[in-house]
């Protein structure tokens, strides 16, 4: 009944979303605080990263999803377009430097340009204790989690200099900041995003690129759902948070949109935690 509540409450109608041309701010109509912009998002046909995919092109922007399969690629394009928003969708194993290199030069030819960047890709192939993980998944993980995220950065950091400026966006986790139990090599990869995001951030300011992380804590999507669905696990889990329940994709996005819009001009080198109260400081 609360998650029936929860996805009423955050919803919103295709009517409203097809007529989101305009912003009313005060009874001056004003463009959608992200129109003209091109956002590419990584792992974006489900969970968080669709729904941030969802929100940049309801608040304007031109979005570039993208996938490790065709099929899903597919089904969310067709979804968000059918929802009346501005999509195109590619293959990419963020991984693979051809795939990140395709990527980008996707974004280009179908939009123009790249001025938003959200860094959404993450595995984790290990569940257990932290001393019995092995050389190929502390391999896997600090690729995919870490290493592919700086290099897709250094990608699109010229494309953003083309267009003025930017905003990076890297999805990190409230794992980084406090691990997760079993998951320790995950939880010590989303801690090198924050430290990333501080690195990132002073030597991109210069060209006017701001960079920025997202937190999420526990939230109800596939990746997660080891840690949701044993309801007494969930009870366990929600009852430390200061808002007592697991979180919503949709409740990540808002916070993603507007660190990427100019609303957030002054924001840099910083990480905002959605994680309903959890602990956020190492």
């Amino acid at each position: 009944m609360l998650r029936l509540s929860i996805h009423r409450l955050l919803s919103v109608s295709s009517l409203a979303r097809r007529s989101c041309i305009m912003q009313s701010v005060r009874g001056v109509q004003t463009p959608p605080k992200l129109q003209g912009k091109v956002a590419l998002v990584t792992a974006s046909t489900d969970g968080i990263g669709l729904a941030i995919a969802r929100k940049l092109a309801q608040d304007g922007a031109r979005v570039l999803i993208s996938s490790r399969k065709q099929q899903n690629v597919d089904k969310a394009v067709k979804e968000l377009k059918q929802e009346g928003l501005d999509v195109e969708g590619t293959v990419c194993h963020v991984g693979r430097s051809e795939d990140r290199e395709k990527l980008v030069t996707t974004a280009v030819q179908k939009f123009g340009g790249i001025d938003i960047l959200v860094s959404n890709a993450a595995v984790n192939p290990f569940f257990g204790n932290i001393l019995d993980s092995t050389d190929e998944v502390w391999d896997k993980i600090l690729d995919i989690n870490v290493k592919a995220a700086f290099l897709l950065v250094k990608l699109v950091v010229p494309k953003m200099q083309e267009r003025g400026g930017g905003s990076i966006v890297i999805v990190s986790s409230i794992a980084g900041f406090r691990p997760f139990p079993l998951l320790g090599p995950y939880s010590v990869s989303k801690t090198a995003l924050l430290g990333l995001t501080k690195a990132l951030a002073p030597e991109l300011l210069p060209l006017n690129i701001r960079v920025n992380c997202l937190a999420p804590g526990l939230i109800r999507t596939k990746f997660s759902s080891a840690l949701w669905e044993n309801e007494a696990g969930l009870e366990q889990l929600t009852s430390a948070l200061g808002i007592n329940r697991i979180g919503e994709p949709e409740e990540c996005a808002g916070v993603v949109s507007l660190l990427c819009s100019s609303e957030a001009s002054y924001i840099t080198g910083e990480t905002i935690v959605v994680a309903g109260g959890g602990h956020s400081h190492l």
